[in-house]
């Protein structure tokens, strides 16, 4: 495994309808979010506001049914709020999704890696056919072209380019999940949107993609929008914090920040179930056991 993500797979991507694959702002304002029915909803958001700028970050943390998956889904438009706006660069995501070509224009400035790698390829499908999709469809890349970035894209993440002929349930779960990222890194994206994508994951293969996807933000300059459960993994890879509870944002700051000063209570309750010390962040990669 190299120690960092160097540029192998080509020279840059086309641009398309004469705009880079750059955002200035993804915005989320005053969004709340119901399932269930009107008589008896949940309230999953409630009135979350959250901005993400070029090169940020952000670590969003809590338990489960704290709000921060659904978030995480509203952001990349897999879902839509049920009242507020989320926006990108000052035009609300729905509105881009319902044309093509703005939709084209978003999933090559975004890009979301969800945590089931199982259900998130399709089993029919090789690896490979699923990895190259996105050059065909945003870029219209040929198979020959397609085939050359895939094959040094996931040697770049220490797979070997022949498992990307296999289907997914012939590779083993970490080598699936760094599948799921080099489908979304071979876009080149300005953001990722990464949803518990190591909790199911043992330490060593943890430490591996944390650093995969840190180093690809360093060179390229991407934000990185880190959604988890687990606070050593969101202090390692995250400048900024975020912390959810029962769909509110209770607390946010810097990382060593709000590790080593919490000011609320449920914020002090999920740090006390690690063995955090004043260092910061590089205690909490000790306290997990070296990730």
């Amino acid at each position: 495994m190299p120690s960092s993500l160097t540029r192998t797979w080509g020279p840059e991507l086309p641009e398309l309808l004469g705009s880079a694959n750059a955002f200035e702002n993804l915005s989320v304002t005053g969004v709340t979010k119901h399932f269930g029915s009107k008589r008896h909803p949940h309230v999953a958001l409630d009135n979350v506001d959250l901005a993400v700028s070029p090169s940020s970050t952000i670590g969003i943390v809590g338990e489960s049914g704290s709000g921060k998956s659904t978030l995480s889904r509203l952001m990349v438009g897999l879902d839509h709020p049920t009242t507020g706006t989320v926006s990108l660069d000052g035009t609300p995501v729905r509105q881009l999704l319902a044309r093509e070509a703005t939709a084209i224009r978003f999933h090559r400035s975004v890009q979301y890696i969800a945590q089931d790698t199982t259900s998130s390829f399709d089993p029919r499908r090789s690896l490979r056919d699923s990895v190259r999709a996105p050059l065909r469809t945003l870029y219209g890349l040929d198979q020959a072209e397609s085939d050359r970035r895939v094959d040094a894209m996931v040697g770049s993440l220490g797979l070997d380019p022949r498992l990307a002929d296999r289907r997914p349930h012939h590779v083993s779960g970490g080598q699936r999940q760094r599948f799921a990222i080099a489908r979304a890194l071979i876009v080149e994206p300005r953001l990722i949107l990464c949803d518990e994508v190591v909790s199911a994951l043992d330490v060593s293969v943890q430490g591996s993609i944390l650093n995969l996807l840190k180093d690809y933000a360093e060179r390229s300059r991407a934000a990185i929008v880190f959604v988890s459960h687990g606070l050593p993994a969101t202090a390692f890879i995250s400048e900024e914090m975020v912390v959810m509870n029962t769909g509110r944002i209770v607390e946010r700051g810097a990382t060593t920040t709000v590790i080593e000063n919490p000011q609320d209570a449920y914020t002090r309750k999920l740090i006390n179930a690690y063995r955090f010390d004043r260092s910061g962040r590089a205690a909490a990669l000790v306290s997990a056991g070296g990730l």
